[in-house]
C-alpha cells in the first residue's frame, strides 16, 4: 500500500481484498465507499459481519447454515421427511428453495469429491448422510450436485453407497448448463431440472 494511505484505510483495503472475487481495485472502491457512508451504515455493516460469525451455526441434521439447531427446514412438520435432496453447498439450498417446487429435506455435503484437490468422501458430510438413511424414514434421495466432473463423481459415488440400502436414488435432470453452478441458475431452469430428475 502507498505510504500516503492512512493505516485504517489500508487495513480495510487489505481485508476486503481477501474476499473471493475482490481484487485490489474493487477492494479500494469498496473501502472508499465505506469511508464515505454514514457512521450508522458502517456500524450496521460491521454488526452484520459480526452477526454471521456469532449467530449462525450448522444444522446438526442437514448441515445447512442456520440460526437454530435443528434448522427451520428440518424442524418443519410441513416438509416431506421421506425425501432428502443432497447438495454441495448451502447456497444450493437457497437456489432450490427459490423454485417453490420442492418440499422435502436437504443434506449439504460442503463440497464435492475431487481427487485432484485432495477431497475424498471422508472430507464431506457423507457419513452423516448415511446415518440419516438408517432410520428407515427416507425413501428417496435426490442428488443435486453441480453438473461438472466433481459433481458427477460425487453423484455416482452416492448412488453406489445408497442404493444397497433399498432407497431410491434420483439425479436432477440436466436442464442446467454443464460446468455451471446451482446458485446461478434461474428458478424455471432449476424447477425443470427437479421435475425431470431420473433414477440412478
Amino acid at each position: 500500500m502507498p505510504a500516503a494511505l492512512a493505516r485504517p484505510l489500508a487495513r480495510l483495503i487489505d481485508e476486503l481484498s481477501k474476499l473471493p472475487g475482490v481484487g485490489p481495485k474493487t477492494a479500494q472502491r469498496l473501502a472508499y465507499h465505506i469511508l464515505r457512508t454514514s457512521s450508522g451504515d458502517a456500524e450496521a455493516l460491521a454488526a452484520a459481519v459480526r452477526s454471521v460469525k456469532t449467530d449462525l451455526r450448522y444444522c446438526s441434521t442437514c448441515f445447512n447454515i442456520a440460526e437454530t439447531d435443528p434448522c427451520a427446514i428440518c424442524a418443519s412438520d410441513e416438509r416431506d421427511k421421506r425425501i432428502v435432496c443432497v447438495v454441495e453447498e448451502p447456497l444450493d439450498v437457497l437456489a432450490i428453495e427459490r423454485t417453490g417446487q420442492y418440499a422435502g429435506l436437504y443434506h449439504v455435503l460442503h463440497g464435492a469429491i475431487s481427487p485432484l484437490d485432495g477431497i475424498g468422501p471422508d472430507d464431506l458430510k457423507i457419513a452423516e448422510l448415511l446415518t440419516r438413511m438408517k432410520d428407515g424414514e427416507v425413501t428417496e434421495v435426490i442428488v443435486a450436485t453441480n453438473p461438472r466432473v466433481e459433481g458427477e463423481a460425487t453423484a455416482i459415488y452416492l448412488a453406489k453407497i445408497i442404493k444397497p440400502l433399498g432407497i431410491k436414488v434420483t439425479r436432477i435432470a440436466h436442464g442446467l448448463p454443464v460446468g455451471g453452478d446451482l446458485e446461478y441458475a434461474d428458478e424455471v431452469t432449476l424447477a425443470k431440472a427437479l421435475e425431470g430428475r431420473r433414477e440412478m
